[in-house]
């Protein structure tokens, strides 16, 4: 694990391995150890860059809304820190978010991006009213919040064959700081749409959706990427497929980055 210090705030990174630099995004709740079970792989022919997003993992907050944009200069403060100068970038849920900030903001670094069990469109009414719904919740019982809201990010299938799993992911997300959570539930209700970048960008591009993704509809989030050349992948469970669909995922995305 490395840091660097930006704005004041400890940034935690980790650096693996030789090649095409990909950079991987956790979402919500989640930490860099998302990854942990990808990493040996994707790093024997790549130099993969992992990052604990604002107010999570190792990394520390910096204020009380972290936008999307805040955590895109983090991003791109730890690139220069490593003199990387393009990377593919692979985003779950949040973390795609911060990805399309930083194509918005960085174009120039940008060799191919995934958005993993996330969308290019802004909040809808109904979920930025979740997400204060989320803040008062998560105020009044920290330790409820965070059970319920990762069991419910799974397919009601998995829920029993993926115990063990889930109880690892709910045992990071409790490490999240409070703060860390308000400010990312701000920071995402806030963000931009940015669905353009699909249309208009020439780097390649994945769309990766999970059939039963309790979070995101699949038929209307697959919308987006219609008359683009997206590259559409579609699991059969829900919003957790670095979890729920592994092997198949580790193959598509060692796919995705052969060709970019």
């Amino acid at each position: 694990m490395k840091q660097i210090q930006f704005k004041n705030t400890r940034i935690s990174y980790t650096d693996t391995g030789k090649g095409t630099a990909i950079v991987l995004l956790h979402g919500f709740l989640e930490n860099k150890s998302m990854w942990n079970a990808f990493v040996p792989e994707f790093s024997k022919k790549n130099r993969i860059i992992t990052i604990d997003l604002l107010g999570h993992g190792e990394t520390e907050c910096m204020g009380y809304v972290h936008s999307m944009e805040k955590n895109a200069e983090i991003v791109h403060a730890v690139l220069n820190e490593l003199r990387i100068r393009k990377a593919i970038f692979v985003g779950h849920s949040m973390g795609g978010y911060v990805a399309l900030a930083f194509a918005e903001m960085y174009p120039d670094y940008i060799k191919g991006l995934v958005l993993l069990n996330s969308t290019s469109r802004a909040d809808s009414e109904e979920r930025k009213a979740n997400r204060d719904r989320a803040i008062k919740a998560v105020k009044q019982s920290f330790s409820n919040f965070i059970s319920l809201s990762i069991a419910n990010l799974f397919s009601p299938e998995n829920r029993e064959r993926l115990k063990d799993q889930i109880e690892w992911v709910k045992k990071e997300a409790l490490k999240t700081p409070l703060q860390g959570i308000v400010a990312s539930l701000e920071g995402m209700k806030i963000r931009m749409d940015r669905e353009v970048l699909l249309h208009l960008t020439q780097y390649p591009k994945m769309l990766i959706l999970g059939k039963k993704d309790p979070v995101l509809p699949y038929e209307e989030t697959k919308e987006q990427i219609e008359e683009t050349a997206v590259q559409l992948v579609t699991f059969p469970d829900g919003h957790m497929s670095a979890i729920e669909n592994e092997a198949e995922l580790t193959k598509v995305l060692l796919e995705f980055f052969k060709k970019v």
